[in-house]
């Protein structure tokens, strides 16, 4: 067990109250090569950082962190580098960022390997999904944005469902297991990308896929497809229900010999997050999440950033990993079931 000798400060729990949006949200990350520079943020002198982060939803309280000159109140200077999901462990490890932007199944599957890291914030709540299908499978079987998730799911038993990663088909499965339907009914095709998903549904190779937003949304505008399941409508998909959706991860050497840094970095996201959660149609939002996501509608990106709790406080509970780590576990996508102790997260470096 790592052993860490911060000073620490008292704990307090993340309440989960948001207010409610229409629209889904939180673009799944794109895999993009290890350490592609995203240039720096910040200004003046002062400590550097490294940062990794993906081209998603849940980077915003950053990424706004940045353009609102949070991280230069702080004395920071901010570097972004894009990683992928299955290489941000390895960088945060090698030194090539300092912080990781990284989901609790990331995290938690680097604690499963004894990797020594700490998660030292959380900057967003949930993990919203969108379920599309294709416009002719939508009219054969009535289905509209306002069937009733009953009965979306008994139309979708022996049907032709997309599956470009074993989390989403495994979150479609509790789904639809919710409705007493049986996921091993359905007849899977695996593809290697919402992308290719996308494509197959259009050419009608298959009858729907479930991803993050900003995909289904994009879809149904674009008028290929009718999203018929999202967080909103769906119980097990709440962020009630999910728990933690993004951490602000970082090394455990790192922390013990710079705890001031440390704390500067989470005091910036922090006030950025407060400030989305409050402000989420600002100009200067929504700004932000237009170069973050390049190429989505702003309709649909202010659709996507709603569905997102954005927390007023980065700090993590018991409880709130309680939910987060019942959420993954049902799922059984990891190797074991998911654990986390109190030397794997900590409030110590938050305001």
């Amino acid at each position: 067990m790592r052993q860490r000798t911060p000073h620490v400060r008292p704990q307090r729990p993340y309440p989960f109250q948001r207010t409610r949006f229409l629209g889904a949200a939180a673009a799944t990350a794109l895999g993009v090569t290890l350490l592609t520079a995203c240039g720096d943020t910040g200004s003046g002198s002062g400590s550097s950082v490294t940062v990794g982060v993906g081209s998603n939803v849940f980077e915003m309280p950053i990424r706004v962190a940045a353009a609102n000159g949070y991280f230069a109140e702080q004395g920071l200077k901010v570097r972004f580098v894009t990683i992928s999901a299955s290489t941000g462990a390895s960088a945060l490890q090698s030194g090539s960022v300092q912080f990781l932007s990284d989901s609790p199944t990331g995290f938690l599957s680097a604690v499963e390997k004894n990797v020594p890291e700490t998660a030292i914030s959380v900057d967003g709540v949930g993990n919203p999904l969108g379920l599309i299908v294709s416009t002719s499978f939508a009219h054969a079987h009535h289905l509209t944005a306002a069937t009733p998730a009953a009965e979306v799911a008994k139309a979708l038993d022996g049907s032709v469902g997309g599956a470009s990663s074993t989390n989403t088909q495994a979150q479609t499965g509790i789904f639809l297991k919710a409705y007493d339907v049986d996921p091993g009914k359905v007849k899977w095709v695996s593809l290697p990308s919402p992308a290719a998903d996308k494509a197959a549904l259009k050419s009608n190779q298959i009858d729907w896929f479930t991803t993050s937003e900003p995909t289904p949304l994009e879809i149904q505008e674009s008028g290929d497809g009718v999203m018929v399941a999202d967080a909103v409508k769906v119980p097990v998909w709440s962020n009630d229900n999910v728990g933690y959706g993004e951490l602000v991860v970082a090394r455990s050497s790192y922390l013990s010999q710079h705890a001031a840094t440390a704390e500067k970095f989470v005091t910036a996201v922090r006030k950025a997050a407060a400030y989305m959660h409050t402000h989420l149609d600002s100009p200067e939002v929504q700004s932000v999440a237009q170069k973050t996501l390049p190429g989505v509608p702003a309709d649909v990106l202010k659709s996507s950033l709603a569905l997102v709790d954005w927390p007023t406080s980065g700090a993590m509970s018991a409880t709130g990993w309680n939910t987060t780590l019942a959420f993954i576990n049902s799922l059984d996508v990891l190797p074991r079931t998911a654990k986390v102790t109190s030397d794997e997260w900590t409030n110590t470096y938050l305001p």
